[in-house]
């Protein structure tokens, strides 16, 4: 069942970490105790994009994240690569599918190896949908321990779609709300200088609404370019958009 407290406190949330809490938990209540959310903004077709602009979200244990993530282990993970061909939910019971018959590489079925060793064998995908060609996001749902993945698809027969839905709720909050990547923050000074910017203000105007010189303005956009890791103020003007470090309302 939907509960609609629930809903309401999901989407008022007003931080990525608060929001996370509660999608966790719930989620927990149906068996799933490890999540992994995953987004890039920036694929192509021969990358996934700047691993430091992805948002990862997890409460898996850090060592886990580690390896599988800041390692690289995602990128020969059977599910990432069903998730970025795919929209909708799919059964882990696929992996044990392609085992079977053979149809998994080297590296993929190190993958398998690894997740085995923590405890990472039932479970389900979920690929959200994007209308935006360069954007995928992803959720992966990890079964308590001791859960089978058969338990797992009778879970799923008859709850999937209000899971699928507090999935899809939890995608569309993180996207609405900041999110500042590691390695790619900015200064308060920062994020004001590119939103004027992207007001259409050009550098005089901006040094006399901030009150200040011509030259410090500059450096402010010097040093957003550089943290953000783009060659143009139009390039870092886009990408601060996209994870709403700019144009957003402090909570």
């Amino acid at each position: 069942m939907i509960h609609a407290a629930t809903i309401n406190r999901m989407l008022n949330a007003t931080t990525i970490e608060e929001l996370w809490d509660l999608h966790t938990r719930k989620m927990a209540d149906y068996g799933f105790d490890r999540l992994i959310y995953g987004c890039t903004r920036f694929r192509t077709r021969t990358s996934l994009g700047d691993p430091d602009d992805f948002v990862v979200l997890s409460n898996h244990p850090p060592g886990y994240i580690e390896a599988f993530v800041d390692d690289g282990l995602y990128f020969h993970a059977p599910m990432v690569r069903w998730s970025l061909t795919n929209d909708g939910a799919c059964s882990w019971a696929w992996l044990e599918q392609r085992v079977q018959s053979g149809d998994v590489t080297a590296k993929e079925r190190a993958v398998l190896e690894f997740n085995r060793a923590h405890g990472v064998t039932a479970g389900y995908s979920i690929s959200f949908k994007s209308m935006r060609p360069r954007m995928k996001a992803a959720m992966a749902l990890t079964a308590r321990r001791g859960m089978s993945q058969s338990e797992v698809d009778a879970l799923w027969q008859e709850a999937g779609e209000i899971i699928i839905a507090y999935n899809n709720l939890a995608h569309l909050c993180i996207q609405s709300l900041p999110y500042e990547p590691p390695k790619r923050s900015l200064t308060e000074r920062q994020r004001e200088v590119l939103g004027w910017v992207g007001d259409g203000k050009v550098v005089q105007d901006i040094a006399m609404l901030m009150n200040l010189t011509p030259a410090t303005v500059e450096k402010h956009l010097r040093l957003a370019r550089k943290a953000l890791n783009v060659e143009t103020t139009a390039q870092a003007v886009l990408k601060a958009a996209f994870q709403n470090q700019i144009f957003f309302l402090d909570a």
